[in-house]
C-alpha cells in the first residue's frame, strides 16, 4: 500500500471497527481529541499491562507510582517548564492558520532552527519569503513564544500564593517530588527505578497526524536512579531493553531506527538523548525516548523546595543525589504504530479484497471469536458453553450475526487471531473448526483440546 494512503485507511478502519473515534463528534468534533472505542480501550489495556509486567513486575529493581495531574506550581518553575517549555508560533494574517515557526521554516527551506531567537526566526521568514502552506499568502504576524502548558485556576490558595496551576505536560516530575517518600518507605537501593503510567497535556500549536500528536496523551515513563559513574552502562542497557520491547509487541524491525540528539540540540536537563524512531505513514518520527537527565531534577527540586533529596548508601552511609536515566514510552504512539504495522490489504484467489490487522496474537484486542454456524438452537446451545469457558482466559467474543464469511472478515479487521465455528459436525463428534487469521487455514479440534490449542497460538511469540 502507498504510504500516503495507509494513514487514511487506518483512520477509517479505527472509526468503522470501534478502535478510535473523533472527540465530541456529535458537536462537529473538537480538534485533536479522540475517544478510544471498545477495541481501542482493550488494545491500550493490553499495552499498559504488558509494559507494567515487563518493566515493573518482572524486575526486582522497580516500583510504581501514580502521581497527581496537578502539582504545586513551583514544581514547574523548578523543572524549567514555566520558563523554557515554549515553542515559537506564527499566524498567517490572510487565512488565520497558525503554525509552529520552526516546523514551517524546516519544511520550507530545510533549516533546523532549534535554539534560534524569535528575532532570528522572523528574519529567516522575511529573507526566504515563506509562503503559507494553506493559502499561499506571505503576510505573517511576528513569531512569538507560546508556553505549551495548560493553565487553570485554583479556588483556594494560601495567602499570597499564586492561584495559577498547570496540567502536567509530562509525568516525570511527580516521581521526583515523591523520591524521598519512596526511599523512606520501600527500602530501595540504588540503582532502582520508579515507573508511572498516566495522562499528560500539551497545548500543541500544530497537533495532527491522527493520535500521533494530540493535546491529551498518555505516557509510560520510568525514572531510573543511579550513581553518576554508571550512567553510560545503564543507558545502553535501557536502550537494549526498549528495542527488545518493540520487537516483543510486534513492531517491524525494518521500520525502527535510533536517532541520537546532537549535543547542541539537547534539552537543558539532558547530557545524552536517543530517540527510537518509527517509520509512520507520514514519515520517520519519534516513538520513544531515552535521556540521561543527570541530577538536574532532584537538585532543582531540592533547591526550590528547600528539602534534602539525597540518598544514603546503606553500606557506606555516603550521602549523594542520584543521577537519572529516563526511558519514556508514548502509549498513544504505541497504539498508532501497532495499527500501522499490523494493517494489511490483500487480494484473495477468489478476487475478494481482504483487510486484516495482523497483530501478534498476544497483543490482539480480541483473542478468540466463537461462532455458531447458523442461528439455530442446537448450535447455539453447543456454542455458548465454549464461549463461556474460553472467556475465563482471554477476551473472547460471541458472534452469530450474518453469514459466516462476513463474520470472518469482520474479525480479520479487528485482528482476532482465532475463530471457532460450531457446526453440525460438532453435534456428532464434539469437534469444532478453528480458523487462523493470517493463513485462513482451518483445522478440526476437539472441544476438550480447544483451550490448550488456543493457548499455544496466542502465547506464540514468533
Amino acid at each position: 500500500m502507498i504510504e500516503t494512503e495507509l494513514l487514511k485507511s487506518v483512520v477509517a478502519l479505527c472509526k468503522r471497527r470501534g478502535f478510535i473515534f473523533p472527540g465530541s463528534e456529535i458537536y462537529g468534533g473538537f480538534a485533536n481529541t479522540y475517544s478510544y472505542g471498545p477495541y481501542g480501550v482493550e488494545l491500550k489495556r493490553i499495552i499498559r499491562e504488558a509494559w507494567w509486567r515487563t518493566f515493573v513486575q518482572n524486575r526486582e529493581d522497580m516500583v510504581g507510582l501514580d502521581g497527581p495531574i496537578l502539582l504545586h506550581p513551583r514544581a514547574w518553575e523548578a523543572s524549567g517548564h514555566v520558563e523554557g517549555f515554549n515553542d515559537a508560533l506564527i499566524d498567517c494574517k490572510n487565512c488565520k492558520s497558525r503554525f509552529r515557526a520552526d516546523h514551517l521554516i524546516e519544511a520550507s527551506v530545510g533549516l533546523e532552527v532549534e535554539g534560534f531567537t524569535v528575532a532570528q526566526i522572523n528574519q529567516l521568514i522575511v529573507d526566504h519569503a515563506l509562503v503559507c502552506p494553506k493559502c499561499g499568502s506571505k503576510d505573517w504576524t511576528d513569531a512569538r513564544y507560546f508556553n505549551l502548558m495548560f493553565s487553570t485556576r485554583l479556588s483556594k490558595t494560601a495567602q499570597g500564593e499564586n492561584d495559577v496551576a498547570y496540567l502536567r505536560p509530562e509525568t516525570a516530575q511527580a516521581i521526583f517530588l515523591d523520591f524521598k517518600n519512596i526511599v523512606d518507605t520501600m527500602r530501595v537501593t540504588v540503582p532502582f527505578g520508579v515507573a508511572q503510567i498516566g495522562k499528560a497535556f500539551r497545548n500543541e500549536i500544530t497537533p495532527g497526524n491522527f493520535i500521533f500528536r494530540v493535546i491529551e496523551f498518555e505516557q509510560m515513563e520510568i525514572e531510573y536512579f543511579i550513581r553518576s559513574e554508571t550512567w553510560e552502562t545503564v543507558f545502553e542497557e535501557w536502550l537494549a531493553s526498549m528495542k527488545k520491547w518493540c520487537s516483543w509487541i510486534g513492531l517491524s524491525e525494518n521500520r525502527l531506527s535510533c536517532s541520537e540528539h546532537p549535543k547542541d540540540k539537547l534539552s537543558h536537563y539532558s547530557k545524552r538523548t536517543v530517540d527510537i524512531m518509527y517509520d509512520f505513514p507520514f514519515g520517520r518520527s519519534e516513538l520513544y525516548g531515552l535521556a540521561y537527565r543527570t541530577d538536574y531534577d532532584l537538585s532543582r527540586h531540592a533547591e526550590y523546595s528547600k528539602s534534602k533529596l539525597e540518598y544514603t548508601d546503606p553500606q557506606t552511609r555516603e550521602k549523594y543525589v542520584p543521577h537519572v536515566v529516563e526511558p519514556t514510552f508514548g502509549l498513544d504512539r504505541t497504539v498508532l504504530a501497532l495499527l500501522c504495522d499490523a494493517y494489511a490489504e490483500e487480494l484473495l484467489p477468489n478476487g475478494e479484497q481482504r483487510t486484516v490487522l495482523r497483530f501478534k496474537p498476544h497483543m490482539a484486542p480480541v483473542k478468540v471469536a466463537v461462532f455458531p454456524l447458523m442461528k439455530k438452537e442446537p448450535l447455539i446451545e453447543k456454542a455458548r458453553p465454549i464461549f463461556d469457558a474460553l472467556r475465563q482466559h482471554w477476551a473472547v467474543q460471541y458472534d452469530d450475526s450474518g453469514a459466516i464469511g462476513k463474520r470472518y472478515r469482520r474479525h480479520d479487521e479487528i485482528g482476532t487471531p482465532l475463530c471457532v465455528t460450531v457446526d453440525f459436525q460438532t453435534l456428532e463428534d464434539d469437534t469444532v473448526t478453528l480458523r487462523h487469521r493470517d493463513s485462513m487455514e482451518q483445522e478440526r479440534v476437539s472441544i476438550k483440546a480447544l483451550a490448550s490449542r488456543c493457548l499455544e497460538v496466542i502465547s506464540a511469540r514468533s
